[in-house]
């Protein structure tokens, strides 16, 4: 009689910022959950085969999770790692093109080079999020599609399991987001989960059970929505305060300055040249040669 196989032992790390520590999807206890957790769930079932450690923090920049997350990542030796990560750049004054790509090219890179399975993203407008008026969601959309263009070539480039949340049809439902508008709902947080395990599925790759679509918690009271933006909501709006709101009413200004002039062009232009410059001069590690066969949505031979 043949004995079954053994299952396959999973050790999950997710990396990122406040999406990923899941922020948006409160447990009875008080603490988060997040699409990460629900995924983990899904991969294997519960037992000692299956390890989910999650080192995302909020606020986390791209150069954080590289600096910060990537070596305890790499010391826990992970067998698929979650690399979500961007939506903070582009909300800070300085928005530094070539420091975002060799970030999250040197840390989807090295979770590759260290043999995982790596899950990237597109990331939504935050401008739409939001709903900002066009003179300052123009520039934060301009911000976002630089940071997808390069969690795009991360994708090619490493051969990552890469969703596309910008243009999913359900990303931007108002039910899909918590009362903050920039982290996803409970609801959102699931979708996120459910389109990775179909993506792993794609792959080939073995998911025990899809993640549920559907809220297992009641949705916070209006008063509950309230008191978190009262208690913990403020130090986010403080901080951007200083940080976001000077800097991007100073790029609407200069959005409306150059579209009166004709030349709104020169912004897409100029960022378009920075990013194009940054992504030709880094591939995470220049010392290692690119797999050929490693393209979005084909597997290497690693993970076939």
């Amino acid at each position: 009689m043949r004995t079954p196989d053994a299952p396959t032992a999973v050790r999950f790390v997710a990396l990122g910022d406040s999406i990923t520590v899941g922020l948006g999807d409160p447990m009875p206890d008080g603490t988060w959950r997040g699409w990460a957790a629900l995924l983990a769930e899904s991969l294997a079932p519960p037992g000692p085969h299956l390890q989910f450690h999650n080192l995302a923090r909020p606020g986390a920049l791209t150069g954080d999770v590289l600096r910060d997350q990537l070596p305890a990542a790499l010391d826990l030796r992970p067998t698929m790692a979650a690399v979500v990560v961007g939506v903070n750049d582009t909300l800070r004054a300085r928005f530094d093109v070539p420091a975002i790509s060799a970030a999250l090219l040197g840390t989807v890179g090295a979770l590759r080079r260290a043999g995982a399975v790596v899950l990237t993203a597109r990331l939504p407008e935050p401008g739409r999020m939001f709903g900002l008026p066009p003179g300052l969601a123009r520039p934060l959309a301009r911000r976002i599609a630089a940071v997808n263009a390069v969690a795009d070539h991360a994708a090619a480039l490493h051969g990552t399991v890469h969703f596309d949340a910008a243009n999913h049809p359900d990303t931007y439902r108002r039910d899909m987001w918590s009362v903050d508008r920039l982290h996803p709902s409970e609801r959102g947080h699931r979708l996120l989960a459910g389109a990775y395990a179909d993506l792993l599925r794609e792959w080939g790759l073995p998911v025990h059970r899809r993640p549920d679509p559907r809220p297992g918690n009641p949705p916070p009271t209006r008063a509950a929505q309230l008191t978190w933006m009262a208690v913990k909501g403020t130090r986010w709006v403080r901080d951007r305060c200083t940080d976001l709101v000077p800097q991007l009413l100073w790029l609407a200004a200069a959005e409306s300055w150059y579209t009166m002039r004709g030349d709104a062009r020169r912004l897409d232009d100029r960022l378009g040249r920075d990013l194009a410059a940054a992504l030709a001069s880094c591939t995470g590690d220049p010392t290692e040669e690119v797999d050929p066969t490693a393209r979005a949505g084909q597997p290497p031979p690693a993970l076939a």
